[in-house]
């Protein structure tokens, strides 16, 4: 039988849940809060953890960059893993593992500790945004996806805040290792909850006929398994990676050196990186909903579906060039502003970025093409930590960290748009 206990226990009532697809996105942002709380900590401990152990900014480079060497990996294989065990499962496995992976960080005692630490969490971690996009294209039609998306993306930033919030207080009052072990423990709690209420549409026994027919109201896709390797000579996939590789490591910045930056600039210690870290990811958080509701509100509006996402992705990159002016800011609340005006627009651009995705290609490729999407961009976030770590090694300055991320998103928003012109759907051989 295809439910089980857990299953019939929710359709006991017999009752429908009304909206029951917002729910399940609700489901996908405390995943994704979740997962940046995790990978947050050690961005907020870096200065905490480079005087105790004596770090060099390039022993720091080193574990941000086996994170991402990870995360490039599992991302290889972790969207065709969703594709084949399905968004419950598959979902369950990437937290249970990332879960322990960040708790794991409170035994490491060295470099190397913590290589191995974050090398599995990056493994864990790799499964969190296949599995969601994944899931937004089998809950939602193609005119509610950048919206659904850009609100569980928004819990990326609040998992920053949520970091923000917890572990100064309490690496102050317990130390840095309870900070990795209670954070780490917040994944099992949102696991006994999604088991309990996911399922896919197609079976879950709460969906109105209503809801049903809404979210399979767009035409049907092909009912067929489509090799990995068929996705890669598409131009819409190599927009997607290309879109990832130029942006997604800029978003690693921010997580990874935005407390030293403000430290080092600012003065800005444990005891008062709270309020500026808040704020920043505060803005941010209105740009994942406000860069997802500007192409679904086109769209809604009779807009094409290529001018509405490309309209937004400018607009968002566009919004990300001031932060050139951050490094030199005459007082650490402008630097905010900058800042968290740049991470709003990446916030939208990737909201947009992952929605383009599941316009150019069937569901059941989603999984995949996501995870080529994202492990390109963790390639990306790989270079980026070793080009930081030596120009801080070497200059002191964020200057030219802030021009590249400047820069790179309207380099990368006129390559995707050379790469899909249209936003076509790729014409995949499934014979």
């Amino acid at each position: 039988m295809r439910e089980d206990a857990t299953a019939r226990g929710i359709a006991a009532s017999g009752k429908t849940i009304k909206h029951l697809r917002w729910y399940i996105c609700t489901m996908l942002f405390f995943a994704a809060t979740i997962n940046y709380l995790d990978r947050q900590v050690i961005g907020i401990l870096k200065p905490t953890l480079q005087k105790e152990f004596g770090w060099s900014e390039i022993d720091f480079s080193n574990i941000v960059f086996w994170f991402q060497a990870a995360y490039a990996l599992g991302l290889l294989v972790v969207g065709r893993v969703m594709d084949w065990l399905g968004t419950r499962k598959g979902f369950s496995l990437a937290v249970i593992f990332w879960s322990l992976a960040a708790a794991a960080h409170a035994l490491a005692g060295s470099v190397s500790g913590f290589i191995t630490a974050r090398f599995a969490l990056g493994i864990g971690e790799s499964g969190n945004f296949p599995a969601s996009i994944k899931t937004v294209a089998e809950w939602f039609p193609k005119r509610e996806r950048a919206l659904a998306t850009g609100i569980f993306n928004s819990g990326t930033n609040i998992g920053v805040l949520v970091a923000a919030a917890m572990v100064p207080p309490i690496t102050l009052n317990y130390g840095w290792k309870w900070a990795f072990i209670v954070t780490g423990a917040v994944g099992f709690v949102w696991l006994i909850l999604w088991w309990r209420l996911y399922r896919h549409p197609d079976e879950h026994p709460n969906l109105s006929t209503e809801e049903r027919q809404l979210i399979q109201s767009d035409p049907p896709d092909p009912q067929v398994k489509i090799p990995w390797l068929k996705l890669i000579p598409h131009r819409q996939t190599w927009a997607v990676a290309v879109g990832k590789f130029m942006t997604d490591p800029i978003w690693w910045v921010y997580l990874y050196w935005l407390p030293d930056f403000l430290n080092r600039n600012y003065a800005i210690d444990l005891k008062t990186v709270g309020l500026p870290l808040i704020a920043v990811y505060l803005i941010s958080d209105l740009g994942s909903i406000a860069g997802g509701w500007i192409s679904s509100a086109m769209i809604n509006r009779g807009v094409p579906v290529n001018r509405a996402r490309k309209t937004a992705m400018l607009i968002c990159a566009v919004s990300v060039t001031p932060i050139v002016f951050a490094a030199k800011a005459s007082n650490v609340w402008v630097a905010v502003l900058l800042v968290g005006l740049a991470a709003a627009g990446h916030q939208g651009w990737s909201a947009n970025i992952y929605t383009i995705a599941s316009d150019m290609f069937p569901r059941r490729t989603i999984g995949s093409v996501i995870g080529i999407g994202g492990m390109c961009g963790a390639i990306g976030g790989m270079l980026i930590a070793k080009v930081i770590g030596y120009i801080l090694e070497w200059t002191g300055s964020y200057v030219p960290i802030f021009i590249i991320a400047g820069s790179a998103y309207l380099i990368a928003f006129v390559i995707v748009h050379l790469l899909a012109p249209r936003l076509e759907p790729a014409k995949i051989d499934i014979s």
